[in-house]
């Protein structure tokens, strides 16, 4: 798979998905492959997200689609017509997408409807609640894709029992664990946010919401907001709120409040990392979260009522708790003092190399 023998389309388009893709670009580029990048644009357009591949150190998308929002059914649509036409003009020999977004599942179906193999990267994750559209992205992704790239070997156990070929499952390790570690010694060289925003090490508590799951249900986000209302009573330290548009929206809309908390604008993401690397406790809807929390040593309330992270429960980095402001508060209490003496179970940082070294040692 060296340059002229075999080409390998990244298939990406949200920003988590970008930061999860960053170590196997990198390792693509170490080893001088040839692949390329395609942008579906499904959060942001690209050049919103062109800033985010610059302070990454990423090389920009050669293909941008620019698919934008949309219901479920027409953005994965669009992201399928645009994806479609883009492999016919490069004809990889291979596509790769991460996660379980709706870039994920369209890209997966538009390429193996071309018979372009696929290879997803973390697969094999499972909340088991199909009220999540990202429940069902995923599922659809294994159940199309070539390679599937297990972070643990709990997932590759998912895989299995729903009757996936063990000799297209590899379990690789996460490349957030690679994304946490490579993005950090970035973020070192290049922001200070703390100072920024007034904070000390361990002494403020850093929260995300933005699933529509929790945000779009009065309710939900009511229970979300009184919670943080609570902790701040509580332990009279800083709860800072980077807020996500869908979420500040909701907020207006339904006609809630908000006191004692520091809300902030959306963060780039080197900031955030640093954030979170320094947070005494993280509350949390996002995946994403979970995981790097536990990456980073630093304990973790998650703001809903299932996880497809089990291994963080499992190793004692996070708890789940809902929505309702006394379980969050209870919450916060019993790990407000936790010892992250845990063992990360996502992999040693190599997952990057790993999935590649697969790839080449592969035939077509």
């Amino acid at each position: 798979m060296q340059k002229g023998s075999a080409m390998i389309a990244i298939i990406l388009g949200t920003r988590p998905e970008i930061i999860k893709m960053s170590p196997v670009i990198r390792a693509c580029e170490k080893q001088n492959l040839d692949y390329c990048i395609i942008h579906t644009g499904q959060h942001y357009s690209y050049e919103m997200d062109r800033v985010f591949f610059e302070e990454l150190e990423l090389p920009q998308p050669e293909y941008n689609l620019d698919v934008g929002s949309g219901t479920h059914a027409e953005q994965t649509g669009k992201i399928m017509f645009g994806v479609e036409r883009v492999l016919k003009n490069v004809k990889p020999d291979i596509i790769l997408v991460e996660g379980d977004t709706n870039t994920v599942m369209a890209g997966a179906l538009a390429a193996a409807k071309l018979h372009i193999k696929v290879g997803h990267v973390e697969a094999g994750l499972r909340s088991y609640d199909r009220r999540m559209p990202e429940e069902i992205n995923r599922i659809v992704a294994d159940h199309v894709s070539d390679y599937l790239f297990a972070p643990t070997e709990k997932a590759k156990q998912n895989l299995l029992r729903e009757g996936v070929e063990e000799d297209k499952i590899f379990v690789t390790g996460n490349t957030i664990v690679d994304a946490v570690y490579q993005n950090l010694e970035i973020a070192k060289r290049k922001v200070n946010v703390l100072k920024d925003l007034g904070l000390k090490p361990k002494e403020y508590f850093l929260v995300t919401a933005h699933r529509q799951e929790n945000v779009d249900v009065k309710e939900r986000l009511k229970g979300i907001l009184k919670g943080l209302e609570l902790i701040h009573e509580e332990f009279s330290m800083p709860v800072i709120f980077p807020i996500h548009p869908r979420t500040r929206k909701r907020i207006r809309e339904f006609g809630l409040s908000l006191d004692g908390v520091t809300v902030n604008d959306p963060l780039g993401f080197l900031e955030f990392l640093q954030l979170e690397a320094n947070a005494r406790l993280v509350l949390t809807d996002s995946g994403g979260v979970q995981e790097e929390t536990c990456i980073l040593g630093v304990p973790c309330v998650t703001l809903r009522d299932n996880t497809e992270r089990p291994e963080t429960l499992e190793v004692g980095s996070n708890i789940i708790v809902g929505t309702k402001r006394e379980k969050i508060l209870e919450g916060v209490k019993l790990m407000f003092n936790k010892e992250n003496s845990w063992e990360n179970p996502f992999g040693d940082g190599r997952a990057g190399e790993r999935i590649i070294e697969i790839l080449k040692n592969k035939r077509w």
